[in-house]
């Protein structure tokens, strides 16, 4: 029933950018707690960005992405973006999309970036 979607993905050169995209369905989305997170060959999943619910959102980054990496939400779309430039290769993960409220927790199946010349 609930399904998020990730979008986007793919590969790039060092210094390029990419958008992706979650597509959430199953849950009323504008009250839900967006997020992105990653996770590397061989590393833990990573917390990369989060945006709030409401019409009032406030972002916040991971150091290792801040001033590179721009989230957004449209709630008409019940879409969460996440905006990636000046990849790098140890940006290369998976990348998750994440839906919270209160003890709800959703994920997506993730989508693969790869950045590598």
């Amino acid at each position: 029933q609930v399904q998020l979607v990730e979008s986007g993905g793919g590969l790039v050169q060092p210094g390029g950018s990419l958008r992706l995209s979650c597509e959430v369905s199953g849950i009323t989305f504008r009250i839900y707690n967006m997020g992105w997170y990653r996770q590397a060959p061989g590393k833990r999943r990573e917390w990369v960005a989060s945006i709030t619910s409401g019409a009032r959102t406030s972002t916040n980054y991971a150091d290792l992405v801040k001033g590179r990496f721009t989230i957004s939400r449209d709630n008409a779309e019940n879409t969460v973006y996440l905006q990636m430039n000046s990849l790098n290769p140890e940006d290369t993960a998976v990348y998750y999309c994440n839906a919270s409220y209160a003890t709800n927790d959703y994920w997506g199946q993730g989508t693969q970036v790869t950045v590598s010349s």
